[in-house]
């Protein structure tokens, strides 16, 4: 087995902290990072000591506040999230169903930002959570806009199903993409839970490019998609401008 480099150990450290494993002990995260425990106490040290990590009264760690002030630079997260805030709320208040905006990150989609009222629909989802692309709305909208050789190479893989309704055809999948790029918006039913509707829609950039979508998701028993559609494009459209783009901004082609 390859030893790490020490950068490497420092982000296993990092990387034993997820939406699953939020407080750890120091033993765990040994454990979770694949390091020995004299090693993860001297990296664990180091960062606690930046502000990457900190130490509660009973020894457990959780990520520092440090991170966020980096985090909060990067411009397709809390950046981006500030510039749609307005429009994302206006849409919850014209649903008052969960309402959500998401980036790919590789072959995923990350939320960085949901709105949800007490009714609305539960959902698997929560800021900073991941999920592949084809099994949500935001996912196949972002999908749809990637280039041709992204989409090509990501039909191909397995697509993990989470319901009996999950898409992991690849032939379908094709399909369902070219229909959310005529459309405009991407439709998922019952994919991640099989009580729930999706309707998402791209966010494009200052150069037409597709940066992000944003989503509503509704009971799936009484969704009325012709209602949601308009009201998730105009959501969309506004952020869009609000980034830079304008309707006559040419679309950068796909490759």
């Amino acid at each position: 087995m390859t030893a790490l480099s020490a950068p490497d150990r420092l982000l296993a450290v990092l990387a034993a902290f997820d939406h699953e494993h939020t407080a750890l002990c120091l033993t765990d995260i040994s454990s979770r990072a694949g390091l020995t425990l004299t090693t993860a106490h001297r990296l664990v040290g180091a960062l606690t000591e930046w502000g990457a990590l900190e130490r509660d009264e009973g020894g457990v760690y959780h990520v520092g506040l440090r991170l966020w002030e980096i985090a909060a630079l990067a411009p397709r997260g809390l950046a981006l999230r500030q510039i749609a805030l307005p429009y994302l709320e206006d849409l919850y208040e014209a649903t008052h169903e969960n309402v959500q905006l998401a980036v790919r990150d590789g072959c995923e989609v990350v939320y960085i930002e949901w709105i949800s009222g007490r009714t609305a629909v539960g959902v698997r989802i929560q800021v900073g959570a991941r999920w592949p692309l084809h099994a949500t709305g935001v996912g196949l909208a972002l999908l749809a806009h990637s280039d041709a050789a992204f989409q090509g190479a990501y039909c191909e893989r397995p697509l993990a199903a989470f319901t009996p309704y999950t898409l992991t055809d690849p032939v379908r999948l094709r399909r369902v993409l070219a229909e959310v790029r005529r459309a405009g918006v991407a439709v998922s039913s019952r994919q991640v839970t099989d009580d729930a509707l999706s309707v998402a829609a791209p966010v494009r950039g200052a150069d037409g490019t597709v940066v992000a979508a944003v989503s509503v998701v509704v009971p799936q028993v009484d969704a009325q998609v012709a209602v949601l559609v308009p009201a998730v494009r105009l959501a969309a459209r506004g952020i869009s401008r609000a980034l830079g783009w304008q309707p006559h901004t040419p679309v950068q082609p796909r490759s």
